[in-house]
């Protein structure tokens, strides 16, 4: 395996909404496959109609299958803000990206684990299972969120927690993947 990992590395970047946070890390996930690493989870996106931010999709990163998470036009009885929350993508597109990626990828990706995500047991559970896995990840985390499971996952003594800033957005990505290969560009 030509491509090297450093040991595995815990890492979650924090930072106020809008901050960048996803955006930091669709650009550790471009550089890690343009290293030949093999990258596997969850990233939210937004969905945007004439201009304007209507919910979020989720995408299985390995397989590029996506649903939609969260939409203004969704009935349901999970809400989030202005958004219905369908539980059911996360419960099963969700879910099953992060066991794919427990099972293939060289580092595992979950994004926006927030407060949208956790009125969901299984989807905890599933995240709970991939931090325990041996395996490099790098998560997103909603900043002030007081809910139990980022409690949780910032108590954790491997977690590296990192601010994305507007001044550091830029080098942010740079420097969590020379931590996640082990060596400096």
């Amino acid at each position: 395996m030509s491509r090297r990992l450093a040991a595995p590395v815990k890492i979650g970047i924090t930072g106020l909404p809008g901050s960048g946070k996803t955006q930091t890390l669709l650009r550790i996930i471009q550089l890690l496959e343009e290293e030949g690493i093999k990258v596997g989870g969850m990233v939210t996106e937004p969905i945007v109609e004439k201009h304007r931010r209507t919910g979020f999709q989720i995408t299985n990163w390995l397989t590029k299958e996506h649903e939609v998470f969260a939409h203004e036009n969704l009935k349901s009885r999970v809400r989030s803000g202005r958004y219905g929350v369908n539980l059911a993508a996360l419960e099963g597109l969700g879910t099953r990206a992060l066991q794919e990626a427990r099972e293939s990828a060289d580092v595992i990706v979950i994004d926006e684990v927030g407060k949208m995500e956790v009125e969901s047991d299984l989807f905890t559970q599933s995240v709970t299972e991939t931090l325990d896995a041996n395996k490099s990840i790098v998560m997103t985390l909603h900043k002030k969120s007081r809910n139990p499971l980022l409690q949780d996952i910032r108590r954790r003594d491997e977690l590296r927690l990192l601010e994305v800033t507007p001044v550091n957005k830029n080098l942010l990505a740079f420097k969590i993947v020379r931590l996640l290969t082990g060596k400096a560009h």
